[in-house]
Order: C-alpha cells, then structure tokens, then sequence
C-alpha cells in the first residue's frame, strides 16, 4: 500500500470514528434530556411490563455497558454501577488484537439475541437497572451520561471492549449502543407522549444499523418496499 492510500484510508476511518463518537453523543444527550423532564410518571406503563422508571434503567444500561466493558477490556474488573465512576484503567483502554472474537454490530446482535435475549432476563436487568438510579433518576442518568461521554472520548476505535458475547473493538461496539439508546428514548417519548425528536446524527446511525440487521436477516426487500409505501410491514416485523 502507497503512503498516500494508507493515508487516505487513515483519514477515512478517522471520520468514521468521529462520526461514530458524535451519533453516540448525540443520542446519550437526547436520552439525558427526556429523562430530565419525567416529573410524576415513573410508575407510568411504558414498555411491555416496565414502568418508565424500568424503561430509564434499561436505556441507562446502554451507557453503563460501554463503561464496564472497557473497563474490562483493560482489566479494571467488575461492571460499573450507576453511581460509580470509570478507573484509570478503564479509561485508558487497552488496545483490541487477538482478543476481538465479533466482527461488527451485526455480529453482535445475532450472538446477543441467541444467549442474551430472553424476555423474562431482559426484563429483570431493567428493573434492576431502574432501581439503582436511587433516588433521583434524571440525575443519576445525567451523571452517567457525562463520565461515559468522557471516557468514550479519551478512547481509541481500536481499544478492547470485552462484551459477554465476546472481544470487540470499541468502533464496532458503540453504533450498538447508539442504537439502542436511540430506540429505546423513542420509546420513553411514546411513553411520556412527547414527540420524538430524535437527533439527526443518532437517526442516521441507527437506520444504517436496522438497514444491516434487515440485510442479515434476508429482509431487505421487505424493508424497503414498506418504507417507499409499497404496503404494509407484515405483523410482528422486526430485524432483531
């Protein structure tokens, strides 16, 4: 390879990972702000059998997984709790070699949904999750929000996150986050009856990974003539 294509590429996958950091940022921010304005309703039906409170600790868990997996990652040891901050060793991350095992975010999801999706599980963390934010929510969530942000920033695309499905690098990691942050405040808007507003960037990355996870499922064709009013998407449809 000539200095100047690796050059070229290197400038490339910088952009990406920018563009990465700044999708993950906009949707943590959005998630932080919609939390901020729950006032009475966190008992509230939300989703399925959570309360918007469970619903909250859920999404929260889309932060706290970046968090504890690069903590892991550079060996700092157990998850994070939503009170606790990042170590030192979290923060200065180790980078991914031999130890990446999933490829991408498709990859990811198809592991995660096999060994880690069963309702009754999913839906226990997030009560759990809801619990831990305490007393006060929106702040812990803001809280939280803030340290990963900046840990996320101090981070290589190329450090290790050691998920339970498997060694990730960070790059390949956080579109998974974004996505279920996005999804998942969307979610708390219909909840709380609030619009939707989701930001563009958030947006963005998270119709490229549903594009990817419809693409890895067969059900491209299905997708896109759904969404150019072709008919309707059949009942049931999803790309998880």
């Amino acid at each position: 390879m000539t200095g100047r294509r690796a050059a070229v590429q290197a400038g490339d996958q910088g952009e990406d990972w920018a563009g990465d950091r700044a999708a993950f940022a906009a949707a943590a921010h959005w998630f932080a702000a919609i939390t901020a304005t729950i006032d009475t309703e966190w008992d509230r039906p939300a989703l399925g059998d959570w309360t918007v409170r469970d619903l909250v600790g859920h999404t929260s868990r889309a932060l706290l997984t970046v968090e504890a997996y690069l903590g892991a990652g550079a060996g700092a040891g157990a998850p994070a709790t939503a009170g606790a901050p990042a170590t030192a060793g979290a923060t200065a991350g180790v980078t991914a070699t031999a130890g990446v095992t999933v490829a991408s975010p498709v990859d990811y999801y198809r592991l995660a949904m096999a060994s880690l999706g069963e309702p009754s599980a999913v839906a226990a963390r997030g009560r759990d999750a809801g619990r831990a934010l305490g007393d006060d929510p929106a702040g812990a969530v803001a809280a939280i929000a803030r340290r990963v942000l900046a840990q996320v920033d101090a981070a290589k695309p190329d450090d290790l996150v050691v998920t339970p499905v498997g060694g990730m690098r960070l790059a390949g990691y956080l579109p998974t986050r974004t996505f279920e942050l996005t999804v998942h405040t969307c979610d708390l808007a219909a909840a709380l009856g609030v619009p939707a507003s989701v930001p563009d960037a958030a947006a963005s990355a998270g119709l490229h990974l549903l594009a990817d996870l419809a693409v890895e499922k067969g059900l491209a064709a299905t997708l896109l003539l759904a969404a150019t009013g072709r008919g309707p998407l059949p009942a049931g449809f999803t790309v998880l």
